[in-house]
């Protein structure tokens, strides 16, 4: 290990639930190579599906040679390190939307986080992606968590269908996370709330997750002294001035006691998720059972560490290692267990760097996004050209400064047409942007097919495309433009463009005695779902999900046992 007990999964447990908190026996190096065996014929006894938020190919590829833990081992099954979140909108929700729908967010309906609904009934006109709208009182920062919004099955609901007797375990750190990838026929969904691990409104705190929110909050209470820097890290160890009041890269993780901002961003909020799937796994005695079960483990510190510091700093270096050993010990507790398992870990989308570290790397290009691109901006100078102005809110309406854009809902048919056009001239005269679309330019674009490389803008904005939820202009910026004007602590970086260090993120698969792979060439998240339901024996209709099934068999022989496959 290479960071302090307080960060391991053990501490954790240990603190909660002392009889689940046995070390896992871990022969070396367990870590790293489970005991070679033949891979089975049969199904395994349970899929471990992993998502690590904003872990990006760019980021695999700079360290993977690095990991020694839980990532290590992973690369020794199939290995695809150019998998596509291939829609245009590389959101959280968006992204975990595709992970087990096998749907892109033009099916799944999951556009973005946020999208403009000026139908609900209620003054905030903003959604937020996992909330229930129609809820009286609510609005998108104060909201009923709720799956309604996403139009789709999960594999965890085709495996229910198929055998009740399956069990679907669902943790994160994100509701959003644990949401989309569970879907709703999860038997316990649990995320952090900031202070302990929590469910739906009204879902009652089991006595396990009590004693797992005890264990954190020991934790999580206590003050954090900088982490140390290993090694590896001190080269990307430097402090970088982002404003005359803000730097990064100079805390390491160091908070207060209590700081619920600061323990998310750091390693310790993914070792606190770890140790719930790890109690869970054995409180439901998944994988034991006549049917294959599922866990479900979203890990969202990779995100948080990238928006407060970006990613190419020591406090990305330090996580990545981190989280690398926590995934490890995860592992061991799974060995130790004696179940079959199989696990795919993979991304929501990746992410970009802070503007100003890239400038002094050779990007010179980079920059921070114009503010007269926010769509209030953007109102003011429209209405300033034409005198059209709403008796209530802006002529346009979104959630930044790219993306969808609406407009007011008041204005006559003549009023849009001309907002339409002068809000289309506003954007695409601008030297931040690439692209814009209409609505209808992209009810027109062609359907995604063949590699997600090759696809043009407007396919990549049509695979997060939805006639009802979208804007009626899509706006996407230049390469390298943060779409943050103005950075705040703990928000100085961000993505949802459709470039690569948004859109690629790997893939891999790891069975104990499955043959190594790596595959270099384009796939798409929304192949795993129907990949992993031919690992089980499970028929899922091809026909109403966009994902294809690959071949995780590098000889002749066929993994996907019939299916449709890339």
């Amino acid at each position: 290990m290479r960071f302090p007990a307080c960060l391991c999964i053990g501490a954790i447990l240990a603190s909660a639930a002392p009889v689940l908190a046995q070390p896992a026996p871990t022969p070396a190096p367990a870590s790293v190579s489970a005991p070679a065996a033949p891979a089975a014929a049969r199904a395994p006894k349970l899929l471990v599906v992993i998502s690590i938020d904003q872990f990006s190919t760019d980021l695999f590829g700079e360290y993977r040679n690095q990991f020694s833990g839980g990532l290590a081992r992973l690369q020794q099954g199939a290995v695809f390190p150019n998998g596509y979140q291939s829609h245009a909108a590389t959101e959280t929700c968006p992204g975990h939307s595709t992970i087990l729908t096998g749907s892109r967010p033009s099916r799944t309906g999951i556009i973005a986080n946020e999208w403009i609904d000026q139908r609900v009934a209620r003054a905030d006109k903003k959604v937020y992606c996992a909330e229930d709208p129609a809820v009286p009182g609510s609005s998108s920062r104060d909201y009923t968590p709720s799956v309604k919004t996403l139009r789709v099955p999960t594999l965890g609901g085709y495996m229910k269908a198929a055998n009740p007797a399956t069990k679907v375990i669902s943790v994160s750190g994100k509701d959003r996370a644990a949401i989309m990838m569970g879907g709703p026929t999860v038997d316990e969904i649990w995320w952090w709330s900031g202070n302990g691990f929590t469910s739906y409104r009204g879902t009652p705190l089991t006595p396990l997750i009590e004693q797992v929110n005890a264990g954190v909050r020991k934790s999580f209470d206590q003050p954090r002294a900088p982490m140390d820097v290993p090694e590896f890290c001190k080269p990307h160890d430097r402090a970088i001035r982002l404003s005359d009041t803000l730097s990064v890269g100079a805390g390491h993780f160091a908070r207060e006691g209590g700081d619920a901002r600061a323990f998310r961003a750091s390693p310790e909020a993914d070792a606190a998720v770890l140790a719930l799937a790890a109690t869970q796994l054995e409180a439901q005695k998944l994988g034991r059972g006549e049917a294959t079960d599922l866990l479900i483990v979203g890990l969202s510190a990779t995100d948080y560490v990238g928006h407060s510091y970006g990613n190419r700093g020591a406090e990305m270096c330090i996580q990545l290692l981190a989280l690398d050993d926590a995934l490890g010990s995860f592992l061991d507790r799974l060995d130790a267990t004696g179940i079959d398992y199989m696990v795919m870990l993979t991304a929501d989308h990746g992410g970009p760097d802070i503007p100003e570290r890239l400038r002094e790397q050779a990007i010179v290009d980079a920059e921070r996004v114009d503010p007269v691109l926010y769509p209030a901006a953007a109102s003011a100078a429209i209405t300033a050209r034409t005198g059209i102005a709403p008796a209530q809110g802006d002529l346009l309406l979104g959630t930044g400064p790219f993306g969808d854009i609406y407009m007011n809902s008041s204005l006559t048919p003549a009023q849009r047409a001309r907002v339409l056009a002068e809000a289309k001239a506003h954007y695409a005269g601008h030297r931040q942007v690439r692209a814009v679309f209409s609505r209808e330019e992209l009810d027109a674009a062609p359907a995604p097919v063949g590699s997600p490389e090759n696809w043009s803008l407007a396919t990549i904005a049509r695979a997060s495309f939805d006639a009802d939820r979208s804007g009626d202009l899509i706006v996407l910026l230049q390469p390298r433009v943060m779409p943050i004007a103005t950075p705040q602590p703990g928000y100085v970086s961000t993505h949802g463009s459709p470039w690569g260090y948004d859109r690629r993120v790997p893939i891999l698969f790891w069975r104990k005695g499955m043959a190594h792979m790596e595959q270099p060439q384009g796939i798409e998240t929304v192949d795993i779902m129907p990949t992993l339901a031919a690992q089980i024996g499970l028929a899922v209709p091809m026909d109403k999900i966009d994902g294809r099934c690959l071949d995780l068999d590098p000889g002749p022989a066929s993994s996907c046992s019939g299916q449709p496959g890339r």
